[in-house]
């Protein structure tokens, strides 16, 4: 069954920067079209920002969906950020362990300086706070 629309959606395209906005819950339902939206924001040597400022629910198939997304965004060259994951949402990250491999900052702001540093900086300021790529 496919979510009801504008549920989720890209919203922008600024400076070479995508911002995708997810959905209250990211799920077994809702999952194959996240990815399929967040992957379709993706380009070569451009960012996405994931805003999960909405979400409410986020199942182990919400964090696999940010997996593979990150995955290709790496075959592709291109970089994601997320932002803005609180509650539940934010719980479901630390609690897989997705937050020890990549960077959730509080901000779209944020997130957006994390983009540009990602593809200007030095090796060692791409670097995950906890020194591992992401």
């Amino acid at each position: 069954m496919a979510p009801p629309e504008n549920t989720y959606e890209m919203v922008s395209i600024m400076d070479n920067v995508s911002t995708v906005m997810l959905p209250q819950q990211v799920d077994s339902e809702t999952s194959a079209s996240v990815e399929a939206l967040i992957v379709a924001a993706l380009r070569a040597g451009a960012g996405v920002i994931v805003d999960g400022s909405e979400v409410t629910y986020m199942s182990a198939a919400g964090v696999r969906v940010f997996a593979r997304a990150l995955h290709r965004a790496e075959e592709m060259g291109a970089h994601i950020a997320f932002c803005r994951f609180t509650g539940a949402a934010a719980d479901c990250l630390l609690v897989s362990g997705f937050t020890q491999l990549f960077e959730v900052v509080d901000s779209v702001e944020a997130a957006a300086a994390r983009l540009r540093l990602k593809s200007a900086g030095t090796a060692d300021e791409r670097l995950h706070p906890h020194r591992r790529a992401g």
